[in-house]
């Protein structure tokens, strides 16, 4: 059962990923959404098959942008970060439980779960997973998962609203518009490829609202048309565009440098439209996913497949299925929407190593707080400080970030678990160490934040 709040949170984000919406009222003091203000302009991009909602990009047309993904497509590869939301706060003590000690079982006399159920966890003996994060546990035994057992800031702000806010900017700053990703991407992005941050969702993932640079949205890649209202005739498409392709080779090799730009432009086309072909019906992906009403698997396969065919993917959020505000009934809704999750990524990883991708793409799993060490009288929790997040890929160092304070000393005054790491200096880590780019030009005050080392 979710508090007004986040579903309030929710809709409030809706309302600025969709023009001439609108905004609820927002008031005094609280923060407007990320991408406020941001302009959002639909296409249906021939070169990469794919109908994008675009936000941002000023001047950017139908043209410019298939001929800016695919000259992206044929530049050097990029490493890919993959941000997942853990909506409504996900209860960190449930995740990783601390079934030997005395208070948890006082502090929680129905929710507690017991040590028979959970899986060890390697470098704290007091935690143990959550038998839905077992395939979590499995890829942290691979050495492929870090942990971050208490992640949070300081003076935590318990408001779904405003915390969720402090984590998509990457400051505890209600006045900021841009999200931190995107503010990397309006430092380093080019103006005519909205790929490069992309929120597969029917909306703007906060976190990558730019300032400068285009960024898109996409429900999946395999729903899309190549059609062209001209057009009647599929193979007649087909065949236009084997002409352009043959006509550009001619001209790439030319004298005439605008010809030669043309030539190219029209070969990189073709070339990433043949690498797309896949998309127009299941992509069939190497592994197994699990099989859902939810989005979030089909959406992870098809991410490893946009990788596969080259597109020129950088920074990715997605939501991931399950709400965990949960006041109310709160074992059975954190249970199936972490096995949903945790057997997703577990499908992605395996299916990034079948493709020789792993090694390009790290995966950062967050949600806005945890939740109270006490449960309360509803079978569930209220909000909390510091929650669980996570580091999913091959180059991950693995380990802990942080560790587990404990129950007896490390809970504040209010009963909420305190935080060992600070998610500003994980995102300041991810910036220098993963996509190599100065943590100052993104997160306001980098240099008081301590970086935890996160690559082998």
């Amino acid at each position: 059962m979710a508090c007004d709040d986040c579903n309030r949170t929710e809709l409030l984000r809706r309302a600025v990923a969709e023009a001439g919406r609108g905004l609820p009222a927002i008031e005094p003091g609280m923060p407007l959404p990320a991408g406020t203000g941001l302009s959002r302009r639909s296409f249906v991009t021939h070169a990469a098959g794919f109908a994008l909602a675009v936000y941002g990009g000023g001047r950017l047309s139908a043209a410019l942008l298939d001929d800016g993904i695919a000259a992206a497509a044929t530049g050097p590869q990029q490493p890919v970060l993959v941000s997942i939301f853990l909506e409504g706060g996900i209860d960190a003590l449930s995740v990783l439980y601390p079934a030997s000690d005395p208070l948890y079982a006082q502090l929680r006399p129905k929710l507690a779960l017991p040590a028979s159920s959970g899986l060890p966890f390697a470098e704290d003996p007091r935690l143990l997973w959550h038998p839905s994060a077992a395939p979590l546990a499995t890829l942290h035994g691979e050495g492929k998962l870090t942990v971050l057992p208490a992640v949070g800031y300081d003076h935590p702000d318990k408001s779904h609203f405003t915390s969720r806010h402090y984590w998509e900017v990457g400051a505890t700053d209600t006045h900021l518009l841009t999200g931190w990703l995107g503010r990397y991407l309006d430092a380093t992005g080019a103006a005519d490829n909205p790929l490069q941050g992309l929120s597969l969702d029917n909306g703007l993932q906060p976190a990558l609202a730019t300032a400068r640079v285009p960024v898109a949205s996409l429900d999946s890649p395999d729903r899309y048309g190549f059609s062209d209202p001209r057009l009647t005739s599929f193979p007649l498409e087909q065949q236009m565009l084997d002409s352009a392709g043959g006509l550009g080779a001619v001209h790439a090799a030319g004298h005439d440098p605008a010809l030669r730009q043309a030539g190219s432009a029209a070969q990189q086309a073709r070339a990433l439209r043949g690498r797309l072909s896949q998309f127009g019906a299941d992509f069939h992906p190497p592994v197994t996913y699990p099989q859902s009403t939810d989005d979030f698997p089909h959406r992870l396969a098809g991410l490893a497949a946009m990788l596969a065919a080259g597109l020129p993917l950088h920074c990715v959020a997605l939501k991931a299925p399950g709400h965990y505000d949960t006041h109310a009934d709160q074992a059975k809704a954190l249970s199936d929407g972490l096995k949903l999750t945790a057997d997703s990524l577990l499908a992605f990883q395996r299916d990034l190593e079948a493709r020789g991708l792993a090694d390009r793409v790290l995966v950062h799993v967050w949600s806005e707080f945890g939740r109270r060490a006490r449960e309360n009288g509803s079978n569930g929790t209220d909000h909390g400080a510091a929650g669980v997040g996570f580091l999913l890929g091959s180059r991950v160092r693995g380990g802990m970030v942080g560790e587990f304070p404990g129950l007896a000393g490390g809970l504040d005054e209010q009963g909420n678990l305190r935080a060992t790491a600070d998610f500003r200096g994980v995102y300041a880590a991810l910036l220098e160490q993963w996509l190599g780019f100065d943590a100052a030009q993104v997160i306001p005050g980098a240099a008081q934040f301590q970086r935890p080392q996160l690559l082998r």
